[in-house]
């Protein structure tokens, strides 16, 4: 909603402020056909060179993300330390259920209940493996955190591609729109002979293509990028829940303790609260009894 609201007032400030100083609108309508075919098309190809099928696919699905905000919101935090203080609880009582859960997580009990993170493939198998690496002995927490950072980080940089590209469309955009002007420069110019009112028509129209290069870039597709990255960033602080609670768990610390200690890490506007958490806990703990 927001994002719409953006997009909303960023033609309304910049062609109202235009109709209001006495702009007039008819040759930009008359050049902008042209003007964004040239504009947007050579954009679109380039951003088809730049970029393997797989990102662009990434790309496209990521727009989205500017409307939607965030994938996970407080109510997913709060399911996520259940499903890990279930898990770490259970690892110590019966390594053999838990071994059950983690090697088939879709027909899971323990994570059939909280079925969005069920469908998250990064999320359950970040939890999956490295619980099953705990149950094979591989369980140094330094190591661990180290093998967690640089798959997270390698996750990250993937998940941030899509932003990267559209940045890159933006940053190309306003030469692109110079482009276009040129050519109408170049069009003005084979029209010198006709009368000033003629050639003032086709410089304007030239100089539409640098306004819309410019005029693209920094009002849509330069912060739909940056929105993209803040989007991903915020979805990231979920899977860092998911590391702060297992890692806590390798130095042998009690469930209550790590899931704890995975709460205060989770980001302010998406961290439940104590009690509501502990209530939570205590009606898992009521359920298994």
């Amino acid at each position: 909603m927001i994002g719409i609201i953006g997009i909303v007032v960023v033609f309304v400030m910049v062609f109202g402020g235009y109709l209001a100083a006495g702009g007039k609108f008819g040759i930009i309508l008359h050049a902008l056909p042209f003007e964004l075919t040239m504009i947007l098309g050579a954009a679109t190809g380039a951003f088809l060179i730049a970029n393997s099928g797989a990102g662009i696919k990434q790309t496209m699905k990521h727009i989205g993300k500017v409307f939607k905000g965030a994938t996970w919101k407080p109510a997913d935090y709060r399911d996520l330390l259940c499903l890990l203080f279930e898990l770490i609880r259970l690892a110590p009582q019966n390594p053999v259920a838990l071994e059950e859960h983690i090697e088939d997580p879709e027909s899971s009990e323990i994570f059939g209940r909280y079925p969005r993170i069920q469908q998250d493939h990064e999320a359950v198998e970040l939890i999956c493996d490295t619980l099953r690496s705990m149950t094979l002995s591989y369980d140094d927490p330094l190591q661990v955190e180290e093998v967690l950072d640089k798959r997270m980080e390698a996750s990250l940089n993937h998940a941030l591609h899509p932003s990267h590209a559209m940045q890159t469309v933006a940053d190309g955009l306003p030469a692109l729109g110079i482009v276009a002007a040129v050519l109408g420069v170049i069009k003005t110019m084979a029209a010198i002979d006709q009368p000033p009112e003629v050639l003032g028509g086709l410089i304007g129209g030239a100089l539409v293509g640098t306004f819309l290069g410019v005029f693209l870039a920094y009002g849509f597709v330069g912060p739909f990028s940056v929105k993209m990255k803040a989007v991903v960033e915020d979805d990231s602080h979920f899977y860092q829940l998911i590391r702060e609670v297992l890692i806590a768990n390798l130095h042998n610390h009690p469930a209550n303790m790590c899931i704890e200690v995975g709460r205060q890490n989770a980001p302010h506007h998406v961290r439940p609260t104590y009690i509501d958490l502990e209530e939570a806990m205590r009606s898992l703990k009521r359920e298994a009894a």
